[in-house]
C-alpha cells in the first residue's frame, strides 16, 4: 500500500481591525485559495493581537465576523482549511506566556514595528505592544508550522519566531518545528493610492486604499483620484512614475497581462482612460466576492458552524503541542 505523504503545514494570521484591502486580496487571500489543495493550512483571525490598541467591543465582534466572511467569500474552503478565531483557542495565550520566558528584552526592543506603533500610539505604549511578536511566535509554533506566508515587512517577526523555537529546542530537544517563510509565486506589492512609495495599508486613511468591500462607485472614485504625475504616459517606471506603476501592477495582477501589453494598449490614451480601465478591472474582480460576502454574512448558522468547526480542529492540534511543552517544562497536568 502506498504511504500517504503528509502535507506541509501553513499558518497565517490577519488582524480583524480595519478594512481588508485590495492589497490583502492580491498579496494574501487570493494565494490562500491556491495553497489549500497543496498544503495543510490554518488561517487565524488574530483578535488578541488587536487588543494592543483600545477597541470598541461591539465593533471588534463585527470586524471578526466580517473578516471570516471575507475569507470564505474569497474562496477559502472551510473543509480544506482551518479558519478560526485566535481568542477561541486558549493555548495561544498559554504558549505566549511560556515563550515570553524564553525571549530577551533586548530582542523585543529591537523590533522595528514596536518603534513604529509606539510613535503612532504614544498614549498607550503597553506591554502587549512590546511583546506581541512573542504571541505571534506562539501562533506559529503552536501548530508545528512549516511555512508562514510573509511580506518583506514581516521578516523580522518570522526571524524572532525561529530564534525562540531554536532556543527552546536547544534546551528541551525537538519540540517545535522551526518555520520558514513562504513567498507566494502569484502576487504583487500593492502601494498606497495617495503615497505610491508606501505599501497599501488598512490602517491608513480610507482614500489611500481600496477595501475588498468597497462598492463600484467608491472604487472608481478612489482610482480616479489616485496620485499619478503630469506626463500622462502609461509607462512602467516605479522609480520615476510610482503612481502609474502601482496602477499598472494592480491591473497586471488581476488581469494576467504583462506590463508591456498594458503600456501598449493605453499608449497615448491618457490617464483618464487608463484609470477607468483599472477601475473596471478591480470592480470585475471584487464584485463576485462582495456578492458572496453578502450571502455568507446573512447566513449566521453557517458562520457559527465554520467558527465552531475551526475552533475544535485548531484546538486539537494546539492541545498536542501543549502536552509536549508542558511535559518538557515539568508543569501540570501530570500522571501520578
Amino acid at each position: 500500500m502506498e504511504q500517504q505523504v503528509q502535507k506541509q503545514r501553513i499558518f497565517s494570521g490577519i488582524q480583524p481591525t480595519g478594512n481588508l484591502t485590495l492589497g490583502n486580496y492580491i498579496g494574501a487571500l487570493r494565494n490562500f485559495g491556491i495553497l489549500q489543495d497543496e498544503y495543510d493550512c490554518l488561517y487565524s483571525i488574530v483578535d488578541m493581537h488587536a487588543l494592543t490598541v483600545r477597541q470598541n467591543p461591539a465593533e471588534l465582534r463585527k470586524a471578526c465576523l466580517r473578516t471570516m466572511a471575507i475569507f470564505l467569500a474569497s474562496g477559502l474552503d472551510p473543509e480544506k482549511n482551518i479558519i478560526y478565531f485566535q481568542s477561541q483557542v486558549a493555548a495561544h495565550a498559554e504558549l505566549g506566556w511560556i515563550l515570553n520566558c524564553f525571549t530577551y528584552m533586548g530582542e523585543m526592543s529591537r523590533m522595528t514595528q514596536f518603534k513604529d506603533k509606539s510613535a503612532k500610539h504614544a498614549d498607550n505604549i503597553n506591554c502587549g505592544l512590546f511583546t506581541y511578536p512573542v504571541l505571534m511566535a506562539a501562533d506559529i509554533l503552536l501548530y508545528q508550522t512549516h511555512l508562514v506566508p510573509i511580506g518583506a515587512d514581516q521578516k523580522q517577526h518570522l526571524e524572532i519566531a525561529r530564534d525562540i523555537a531554536e532556543r527552546f529546542n536547544g534546551v528541551y530537544g525537538d519540540v517545535f518545528v522551526v518555520p520558514d517563510g513562504y513567498f507566494p509565486k502569484v502576487g504583487a506589492r500593492v502601494m498606497s493610492l495617495q503615497e505610491p512609495t508606501r505599501k497599501m495599508s488598512k490602517s491608513d486613511p480610507e482614500d489611500t486604499y481600496i477595501a475588498i468591500l468597497d462598492r463600484p462607485d467608491v472604487i472608481r472614485k478612489k482610482i480616479r483620484r489616485a496620485k499619478t504625475d503630469s506626463e500622462n504616459a502609461v509607462v512602467f517606471d516605479p522609480e520615476n512614475k510610482p503612481g502609474v506603476a502601482n496602477l499598472m501592477s494592480i491591473m497586471a495582477a488581476l488581469s494576467g497581462r504583462s506590463m508591456d501589453e498594458i503600456a501598449a494598449e493605453y499608449d497615448g490614451k491618457g490617464y483618464g482612460v487608463f484609470k477607468d480601465a483599472v477601475a473596471d478591472c478591480v470592480i470585475a474582480t471584487l464584485e463576485p466576492i462582495q456578492n458572496e460576502y453578502d450571502r455568507i454574512s446573512a447566513d449566521k448558522a453557517y458562520l457559527q458552524q465554520v467558527m465552531d468547526s475551526g475552533r475544535e480542529r485548531a484546538a486539537a492540534i494546539a492541545h498536542r503541542t501543549m502536552l509536549k511543552v508542558r511535559k518538557k517544562l515539568g508543569i501540570a497536568p501530570w500522571k501520578l
